[in-house]
């Protein structure tokens, strides 16, 4: 047990040390970023739904 609370500690040192020194990305820019690809809600087609809803058994005694 004492080898892993000091590996842990020596782990959580050098990672902690990593995300000090590590510089932060620049925030991006909204205006650079490309619309997302989506269809609008009325251009999509309906999806077939085959077999009989899930209803979650919520009383187990009665079946």
């Amino acid at each position: 047990m004492l080898l892993l609370g000091a590996f842990t500690l020596l782990s959580v040192a050098a990672a902690g040390a990593v995300a000090a020194l590590d510089p932060a990305p620049p925030p991006a820019n909204a205006a650079v970023r490309p619309a997302p690809n989506q269809a609008p809600a009325p251009d999509l087609t309906p999806v077939r739904i085959v077999g009989t809803p899930f209803v979650p058994n919520t009383n187990p005694r009665q079946r």
